[in-house]
């Protein structure tokens, strides 16, 4: 496939920017209403063949009575649910009532710390040696095993009732974690496991790190019920957001960054703000089987800092992933406010893939798009498999970094893209690829995302003809309201709430 490599880029001179900050910033209001409502404000039709339920999690509150985060991801989690059927949508939204949450609430004020920033008020005298970090939900959703869990990587899940979103408590999955315990955000669908004869199965890990860590690798059937659990030790400070999956293995990419806690057990910064990025040292990428048997394999690669992945696959003795890589991670400024970030002064993301030799052990990595983009998306048939299209998040601008405004579909086989824009006053987030029912073609279903509208002041959920993003949308939901700007989310064929 055509791929362009970093060291053919010609640098572009500076453009006019697709946006405004100010429009930008007004996504990162609270929203403290709780809604119920059928969506009335429509252009264009949502296809009738659309059923089921999208769930999006993300910070819903990013201040605590007037005292505001310090960063959006240390705000309280807030899930959207917009349910499809018969051509209808509906929309609810609810905070998650977490212990942390409620107790706060009451309180009107900040009694934790957060991992991005935030402090409790009163100086670092009243944040000294205070390591207790609130359990805040607010980066994942899904329904598996009949439970929807909404996920945090430093906690323990949280379940709701995928009917009102009314928060049931805490989740331990059936006695595989005790209170506390970290399980991450970003669970990956096998949708054929080989181990289990073909059957899907979900497949998440936690970490706990230090000098050495230790990733637990957990597998569960579509009844939630624990197939596998294996624990491995890989040598330095792992800070792994994100793993990607083949049928044979769990892939990690250990970033080159350093954690100092001094600053962090004094009261004067906060744990995410002691993360420091060495350019000197180089990522490692963790290959660890999926059987807990075989032996786990260390790799050196291109040092990058990686927070999310797209896909990986196996072919021979080689393994290919495809990850959002920026070049550096820029510390948390602990006098910046997060809504006047300097977009164009930032690191962007770009497109990588890595190719391992495992006969080799060497690794090579290339560029598929230099554009910033995040959060990337698939056909979920596709997820550990070779596969042609990619669905992302982009700026708007072919070059530099910007909020992202737009989605690109890359044929990986043509290197051909289609680009849909909802610049210069809208402002995207995660989208999601929703097969069409009785499809066959990898390409063919719908994008979903959510889309902040400054104009207007108010989100639009776009639903989007996957096969072709050049064509205009196929619907539009208007909400009542605005959104703020989420994490992650998931889409489940159950109809839920209606």
């Amino acid at each position: 496939m055509p791929i362009k490599d970093s060291s053919t880029l010609i640098a572009q001179p500076n453009l006019t920017p697709t946006y405004s900050l100010s429009d930008w910033a007004k996504g990162h209001q609270s929203l403290y209403d709780e809604h119920d409502y059928w969506i009335d404000d429509i252009e264009g039709q949502i296809p009738p063949e659309l059923q089921g339920t999208f769930f999006r999690n993300g910070p819903g509150l990013l201040d605590i009575n007037g005292y505001s985060v310090h960063h959006p991801f240390d705000g309280d989690g807030m899930i959207v649910k917009i349910s499809f059927a018969d051509g209808r949508a509906h929309f609810s939204n609810r905070h998650i009532r977490t212990a942390g949450f409620v107790a706060e609430q009451k309180a009107g004020k900040p009694l934790y710390r957060g991992v991005f920033g935030t402090q409790k008020p009163g100086g670092f005298l009243a944040n000294i040696f205070n390591t207790k970090i609130k359990n805040i939900a607010n980066t994942n959703i899904i329904y598996w095993g009949d439970k929807l869990l909404a996920m945090w990587e430093g906690a323990e899940p949280y379940r709701l009732d995928p009917y009102t979103l009314e928060t049931i408590g805490p989740d331990y999955l059936d006695g595989l974690l005790k209170p506390g315990d970290a399980w991450s955000a970003h669970p990956r669908i096998d949708p054929h496991c080989a181990m289990d004869g073909g059957e899907p199965c979900l497949v998440n890990f936690s970490v706990k790190t230090g000098p050495t860590s230790k990733i637990t690798i957990s597998e569960f059937n579509p009844a939630g019920q624990l197939l596998r659990k294996h624990t491995h030790s890989v040598p330095g400070f792992a800070f792994l957001h994100d793993m990607a999956i083949t049928p044979n293995y769990c892939i990690f990419v250990q970033n080159p960054v350093i954690f100092n806690p001094l600053q962090f057990l004094l009261g004067l910064r906060s744990a995410g703000q002691c993360l420091q990025f060495n350019p000197k040292q180089q990522s490692k990428i963790i290959l660890i089987p999926r059987n807990g048997q075989d032996q786990v394999q260390i790799l050196e690669a291109e040092t990058c800092f990686i927070f999310h992945h797209a896909n990986a696959w196996e072919a021979g003795d080689e393994v290919f992933i495809d990850s959002v890589a920026y070049d550096s991670f820029t510390t948390i400024d602990p006098d910046v406010d997060f809504r006047e970030i300097d977009f164009e002064n930032g690191v962007p993301g770009a497109l990588w893939r890595f190719r391992l030799n495992l006969t080799t052990k060497q690794t090579e990595h290339e560029v598929i798009d230099q554009r910033c983009v995040e959060f990337p998306t698939l056909h979920p048939e596709m997820v550990g498999r070779p596969y042609r299209y990619l669905y992302i998040g982009a700026a708007a601008q072919p070059t530099g970094n910007a909020p992202l405004q737009t989605l690109l579909k890359l044929d990986l086989t043509t290197g051909k893209q289609q680009i849909w824009s909802a610049a210069p006053r809208g402002f995207l987030g995660e989208p999601l690829f929703v097969p069409r029912p009785g499809g066959n073609a990898e390409d063919d279903g719908w994008l979903l995302v959510l889309m902040y509208d400054a104009a207007h002041d108010r989100s639009d959920l776009v639903i989007l003809d996957a096969t072709d993003l050049n064509r205009e949308p196929v619907a539009r939901l208007h909400l009542k309201h605005h959104i703020p700007y989420g994490l992650h989310g998931s889409f489940t064929k159950l109809v839920v709430g209606l």
